[in-house]
């Protein structure tokens, strides 16, 4: 998940961009640490499969890094 959102010494909110290199990095690293769901001998269900697809299309999906940040698919609980 990409926090866009940090908050200053000042207790003010302050967003920053990204950029795709960015959301791709953090894309790989989530489908790398799910890659155990996918092997033959377990089955995998549909949530962890529309979770790992949604992250697999974040490029397709957003026009701007921005958007795909702040629309991050949610991980399934188990």
């Amino acid at each position: 998940m990409i926090f866009r959102t940090i908050t200053t010494d000042g207790g003010e909110p302050v967003e920053f961009d990204v950029d795709w290199d960015l959301v791709r990095s953090v894309r790989n690293d989530a489908l790398t640490a799910t890659d155990w769901r996918a092997v033959k001998d377990r089955t995998m269900s549909q949530a962890w499969k529309d979770y790992r697809k949604a992250l697999r299309d974040l490029p397709q999906d957003y026009d701007s890094a921005n958007d795909a940040a702040d629309n991050w698919p949610v991980m399934p609980d188990a």
